[in-house]
Parts: structure tokens; C-alpha cells; sequence
């Protein structure tokens, strides 16, 4: 049996209170909304270890995952990052001043640029990118490998059905 948690209490003071409401839907968003605030934590204090926020994270795994020669186009960044093209100048300017991307001239196009990683930005991703799947791996561990593919089919179905 499990033991009854925050989520649990703050719905039995809404039925309480509003008897007149389904208040169950608490149960799944209150619950993720936790863990959502607690995962992040967890994830940026890995980053912050590999001296990169956020953000800076994003772009260099999005570059680094594009594979060979590891560059984009701002726009495109934006595009796998899910923000806006000023987001990415902000945090492409970091990880310029850091020296690990540079900003070249894009050969199919002379006008435009392309954010590229640099040796040393590879190798922070590599390292950052290694150390955040093995602490993902972490924070699942709780979860049997059967529970962790339910729970991945329910998030996609759940997330195709809200367009996300």
C-alpha cells in the first residue's frame, strides 16, 4: 500500500470544502507538477556542474546531436529547442564567450550564420550529456523497467492528445 502524500491531503481539503467538484484530476496534475519542479532541480544542478545552464545545455546538445560538423543555423536551433531566436542569440553569446561555439558564415548561404561547436564544446556536451543520462537513469530507478515503458506510452498518448 502506499502512504498517502501532499497531493493526497491537498485533495481531501478540496473535497472537503468543495464536495460539489471532482477534484481527482489533482491526482495526476498535482503529482506531476511536483515531480516536474523536483526534476528540473535535479537536472540543472547536473548542468551547473559542467558549468552550463539550461539553455546553454540545449544548444550544444542540439548541435551535437545533428551530428557532423555539429553546426545550425540560429533559426533551426530555435526550431529543436523550442524558443525564441533572441533566447538563442542570449545563449549562443554565453557559450561564444565560454569558447564553445563559434558563429561562421553559413557556405550556402554568405548573408546568413551557423552556430558551430568547438573541440571544447564537444567535449563539455560529450561529458555533460553522459553525466545527464546516467542521472535521468537515477531519478527512474524507482520505477521497474516494465512501470517505465507504461509510463512512456501513457506520456506520449497523453502528450499526442494535447497536441504537444
Amino acid at each position: 500500500m502506499t502512504t498517502p502524500d501532499r497531493v493526497d491531503a491537498i485533495a481531501a481539503q478540496w473535497r472537503a470544502q468543495r464536495p460539489d467538484l471532482d477534484v481527482s484530476p489533482l491526482q495526476v496534475i498535482g503529482r506531476l507538477h511536483r515531480l516536474a519542479d523536483h526534476l528540473r532541480e535535479e537536472l540543472v544542478a547536473e548542468y551547473r556542474r559542467h558549468g552550463l545552464g539550461e539553455g546553454e545545455f540545449d544548444i550544444l546538445a542540439a548541435l551535437r546531436r545533428a551530428g557532423e560538423p555539429f553546426a545550425a543555423a540560429p533559426g533551426e536551433l530555435a526550431r529543436h529547442t523550442m524558443v525564441t531566436t533572441g533566447a538563442v542569440t542570449k545563449r549562443v553569446d554565453r557559450l561564444v564567450a565560454s569558447g564553445l561555439v563559434v558563429r561562421d558564415a553559413d557556405v550556402d548561404d554568405g548573408r546568413g550564420r551557423v552556430i558551430r561547436l568547438t573541440t571544447a564544446g564537444r567535449r563539455v556536451i560529450d561529458e555533460a550529456f553522459a553525466a545527464h543520462v546516467a542521472n535521468e537513469e537515477r531519478l527512474l530507478a524507482g520505477l521497474t523497467p516494465p512501470q517505465r515503458r507504461t509510463l512512456e506510452g501513457l506520456l506520449r498518448e497523453w502528450g499526442a492528445s494535447l497536441g504537444v
